[in-house]
């Protein structure tokens, strides 16, 4: 498996293939539906944005509260395709790394390939276990909105699965064809 560190360069991303597992480490932003929606708003009005963007990763996820001595409550990745709406034009922004789960559409599958950036999955229903990689966290925007505020976590080995690379090669799609041979 590869180790990679946040930000992650466009020679790093170039280098990452669709179904290769990999660990994480370095800083995210968690951010989920009513976030990408604010964060959208304030691109609307020209406004400064929570955090710069450049070469950034997003985990959609929304933090469960820290439990008494720890950093972070659950913190598993959320469907990605609630975000898809506002995606490309983050992707536009400088954004290159988005985490969660599921399938993407045709229009983040096109920006991903445009701009040089890369889908990755974690699994869902591991958010107890996704908690344990967070070795810090912090709300960088959006407090009122609770769990879906825009989290930063430094995370040390969070294993995942590139789902979507530069090129726009999906396991998704290799999945099928796996299938659609064995058959």
């Amino acid at each position: 498996m590869k180790q990679i560190t946040t930000p992650l360069s466009n020679k790093v991303i170039r280098d990452l293939k669709a179904g290769e597992q990999i660990i994480l480490s370095g800083t995210i932003y968690t951010g989920r539906d009513a976030a990408h929606k604010r964060i959208a708003e304030l691109l609307d009005r020209g406004n400064p944005l929570p955090f710069d963007f450049q070469g950034q990763a997003i985990y959609y996820a929304g933090p469960c509260p820290a439990p008494p001595g720890k950093i972070i409550g659950s913190a598993g990745p959320t469907t990605s395709s609630r975000m898809d709406e506002y995606t490309p034009r983050l992707i536009q922004k400088g954004l290159r790394v988005m985490i969660g789960k599921g399938l993407r559409n045709s229009a983040v599958i096109d920006a991903i390939r445009q701009y040089t950036g890369v889908y990755l999955t974690a699994v869902g229903g591991a958010g107890a276990f996704y908690s344990k990689c967070v070795e810090s966290s912090e709300i960088v925007a959006f407090d009122e909105l609770g769990a879906e505020a825009v989290f930063k976590l430094t995370v040390r080995d969070m294993p995942l699965v590139v789902s979507i690379d530069c090129k726009g090669d999906s396991i998704y799609e290799l999945r099928e064809r796996i299938v659609e041979e064995t058959l």
